[in-house]
């Protein structure tokens, strides 16, 4: 594409059409601030009437791989955005190469030499080139060359924006407007690919699809919103369309010793979180002699009789309790509380042993992108808590496959891809 084919949209035509492209270094996944940007990017094109292209700039050879790429394009489409085009910056290296070449000639720019391990094989281009372009070289002519008329980015490229337009003014080149809007933040975490890389590396995180990675308006101002927030937000939505399953993370067994041994009531639980169902209270409350408490999703009630403890450790190893079903035709009486419950019922294969991950935050302060030390001082070490002897009721035998669910009450849990034939 020449100069003059570059420089066909009008960029005082601003909000008629626009121009946009989405632009992605395919050098790891993508997190929720990436999804800012893409909505933002293709929701402004799709608003005014214009268009959005995939750019990847691919000119950090050492660090990318396919499924990076890959990856990029299946969030785009799972977002339900679809790229007028998909362009990458190593398809314009012999022009950057020329225009490099001609920025020397006009003295804006100096020849600087560099040792080989700064070079390598491209994921694209082989071995053809010994040089790469830089993000700055290559970003606005990129969108000259593809006659973009809106660059929007976040706001961390602001300082960019200078050598972007004194590169393209000084070779003579369609200028595209640059805008910046605020990057969104959550609390107790990191929205950065490098540092996403940095706590892989360092062993803080298994890879980038570990549960305590986090892999809304559009201002200037920097967004950073509460993690419980948006862990909420993702709940209510979750909640709405998943089967629902019982987890007992710390079981103790309980003996109801007023029932004969072969009792079996089936119990099943709806999907919907509908109120007629029950609703969930907030307040913690325990199974202690002297109280009754019902079993979820059961209209009945039990009461602790008695325990017995380990003696060396001091904890509770069996409950012994009573159970107090109302007779046929009585009101049944709600009780204080719900406890989780799972069955011990060989005959149904019930329970399911099960290793459980809780996660917490990632981090102990709400701004670790800003600590004086380093994000990495201030790793949360009980992030990741593990119950190795959990039970789960059966009924997660019919969706193992499936997508994530919520566990009752304080939080969700999902399939883990580390399982094994005894647990889960």
């Amino acid at each position: 594409m020449n100069r003059k084919e570059s420089s066909h949209h009008d960029s005082e035509s601003l909000f008629n059409s626009g121009f946009l492209a989405e632009i992605h270094k395919p050098n790891g996944f993508l997190h929720l601030g990436h999804v800012k940007a893409i909505v933002i990017n293709f929701g402004f094109a799709e608003y005014h009437g214009g268009i959005c292209y995939l750019s990847y700039d691919d000119t950090s050879h050492a660090r990318e791989e396919g499924k990076y790429f890959i990856a990029v394009a299946d969030i785009i489409q799972w977002l339900s955005f679809s790229p007028a085009k998909v362009t990458y910056s190593s398809d314009y290296f012999d022009t950057l190469y020329e225009l490099a070449e001609d920025l020397i000639r006009r003295d804006g720019a100096y020849v600087c030499y560099c040792s080989n391990s700064k070079t390598g094989i491209h994921y694209r281009t082989g071995g053809k080139w010994r040089i790469y372009p830089t993000h700055d070289l290559t970003h606005c002519l990129m969108d000259s060359f593809e006659g973009i008329t809106h660059s929007l980015c976040t706001t961390e490229f602001q300082t960019s924006r200078t050598s972007y337009n004194w590169l393209c003014d000084k070779l003579g080149v369609h200028r595209p407007m640059h805008r910046e809007f605020g990057r969104l933040n959550l609390s107790r975490t990191v929205l950065s690919k490098r540092k996403t890389l940095e706590l892989i590396s360092h062993g803080p995180v298994r890879d980038w699809d570990d549960p305590r990675l986090h892999t809304l308006g559009v201002s200037k101002a920097i967004t950073t919103i509460d993690v419980k927030q948006f862990e909420e937000s993702v709940r209510q939505y979750v909640e709405l369309g998943v089967p629902r399953s019982i987890v007992v993370l710390d079981p103790v067994t309980a003996i109801i010793d007023n029932l004969p041994e072969d009792c079996l009531e089936i119990v099943e639980l709806p999907f919907s979180k509908d109120p007629e169902f029950g609703t969930s209270s907030k307040d913690l409350f325990r199974l202690t002699p002297g109280t009754s408490v019902g079993p979820l999703k059961v209209p009945s009630q039990i009461a602790a009789t008695s325990f017995e403890k380990d003696p060396t450790s001091g904890s509770v190893t069996i409950i012994h309790a009573s159970y107090d079903k109302p007779e046929e035709g009585a009101k049944f009486k709600k009780p204080i509380a719900y406890i989780c419950w799972i069955s011990d019922c060989p005959s149904l294969k019930s329970p399911i042993k099960a290793s459980v991950r809780s996660y917490n935050p990632l981090f102990t302060c709400n701004k670790p992108d800003t600590h004086p030390s380093s994000f990495l001082s201030v790793v949360n070490p009980h992030s990741e808590e593990t119950f190795p002897n959990a039970m789960v009721d059966v009924c997660l035998n019919e969706i193992i496959h499936g997508a994530p669910w919520p566990k009752t009450e304080s939080t969700e849990t999902r399939e883990d891809l580390e399982v094994t034939p005894e647990v889960v």
